[in-house]
C-alpha cells in the first residue's frame, strides 16, 4: 500500500475544514491547518489553499469527513453553502482514490484509538468489551453515529445515519412547551434544533418567546457564557435544556444501537462548557428510561476532548478500512 502515499485527509464541518498530510505507512499525521469555511468560495479552494500553503503537491489518496449524507455522487452540505461533485473533484486534484463519508462516521472510526487522557467519563456505567459504541456531537449541527465492534478478524463497521435530525421529545411540561414553540418556528422539531451551536440561539429565542420577552442576544457564546455564569435566567434556562435535550437524545441511541461499550459525546461545545455537563441533567436524562433505565445506567458517558481532530485519525483510517 505504499505506492498509495503521500495521503490528504479532511474534516469537513459547516464552520471549519480541518486537513491533515499523511507522508508514508505509519506515519503520524501532519501540517494539522484548520481553514474558515466562509473563506473560501468551495472545498475545492479550500482543499488546494491548504496545499499551496503547506508547499504540498496533489496527494494520491485522500479521505474527507463531511458533515453531511452521503447518497450519490453531487453533495450538497446542510449547514454550508459548499456543493461539489465527488468524482469532478477527484478528477479535478488528479487523485487516484477520493473518499467521501460523514464526518461522524469518520471520528466513529477513531474512538477505539483515542488515547485515555482524550476522554472524560461523566457519571457511571462500565464499557463491555466489544459491544456497539455510540456516538454524537453538537456543534454546527448534531452529528450522530456509532461503531458495531468486530472480532475473528473482521474490521469495525462505522454506521452511517443522520440521527441529528430525529424528532425532538420532551420528558417535562416544560420541555413540551419548549418543543411546541420550535415546532411552531421549524415546522418539524429535530433534535439539532436544540442540540447545536444554532440550537442554543432556537432555544434561547423559544424562551424569550415564553417569557414574552425580546431575544436580547444573537450569539451562542453570548448566551452560554452568561449562562455559565449565571448572570441571565433565561441563558441559566438554556443551559439546562441543551443539557437535558442531550441526554435524552444520547439515552435514545443507546437503547436504539445497544451501546454497552460507551457512549461518546464529541463536537465543539460540549467540551467547551467545561465540567457544567456534570452539574446539569444530562445523566439524568441520559437515564431515565422507565423500564429499561437499569440498562442505559450500567452505560458509560464519555466527553471527547482531542487535542487533534479525531475525524482525521478517523477519515485516515477509512481509507484502510472501508
Amino acid at each position: 500500500m505504499t505506492d498509495t502515499f503521500p495521503r490528504l485527509v479532511g474534516d469537513i464541518g459547516g464552520t471549519n475544514a480541518r486537513f491533515a498530510w499523511m507522508a508514508s505507512a505509519g506515519a503520524p499525521l501532519g501540517d494539522i491547518d484548520t481553514l474558515p469555511a466562509a473563506a473560501h468560495a468551495t472545498l475545492l479552494d479550500a482543499m488546494r489553499h491548504y496545499l499551496g500553503r503547506h508547499g504540498k503537491a496533489a496527494p494520491r489518496w485522500c479521505a474527507i469527513g463531511i458533515a453531511n449524507p452521503i447518497v450519490g455522487d453531487r453533495v450538497q452540505m446542510t449547514n454550508h453553502h459548499w456543493s461539489f461533485s465527488i468524482s469532478g473533484m477527484q478528477r479535478d486534484l488528479g487523485l487516484e482514490r477520493l473518499l467521501v463519508i460523514n464526518d461522524f462516521t469518520a471520528l466513529a472510526l477513531s474512538l477505539t484509538v483515542l488515547p485515555p487522557d482524550e476522554l472524560r467519563q461523566v457519571g457511571g456505567g462500565v464499557a463491555v468489551a466489544g459491544a456497539p459504541l455510540g456516538l454524537l456531537g453538537p456543534g454546527t449541527g448534531l452529528g450522530v453515529s456509532g461503531l458495531l465492534q468486530a472480532d475473528s478478524g473482521h474490521r469495525a463497521i462505522p454506521i452511517n445515519g443522520e440521527g441529528g435530525h430525529v424528532t425532538l421529545a420532551a420528558t417535562n411540561e416544560r420541555e413540551d412547551q419548549v418543543i411546541d414553540a420550535l415546532r411552531r418556528r421549524f415546522g418539524h422539531a429535530s433534535a439539532e434544533r436544540a442540540v447545536s451551536g444554532q440550537g442554543i440561539v432556537n432555544l434561547y429565542q423559544a424562551l424569550c418567546d415564553l417569557a414574552v420577552q425580546t431575544p436580547a442576544l444573537q450569539e451562542a457564546s453570548d448566551i452560554t457564557q452568561r449562562g455559565l455564569a449565571a448572570t441571565d435566567p433565561i441563558c441559566v434556562e438554556v443551559l439546562d435544556l441543551f443539557f437535558a435535550f442531550l441526554g435524552t437524545v444520547a439515552g435514545n441511541l443507546a437503547l436504539s444501537l445497544g451501546t454497552r461499550g460507551g457512549m461518546y459525546i464529541g463536537g465543539g461545545i460540549v467540551p467547551r462548557l467545561g465540567e457544567a455537563i456534570d452539574r446539569s441533567r444530562f445523566r439524568q436524562c441520559f437515564e431515565s428510561k422507565g423500564r429499561l433505565s437499569p440498562y442505559v445506567q450500567a452505560i458509560p458517558t464519555y466527553v471527547v476532548q482531542a487535542k487533534t481532530s479525531p475525524a482525521l485519525v478517523g477519515a485516515a483510517r477509512a481509507l484502510e478500512e472501508l
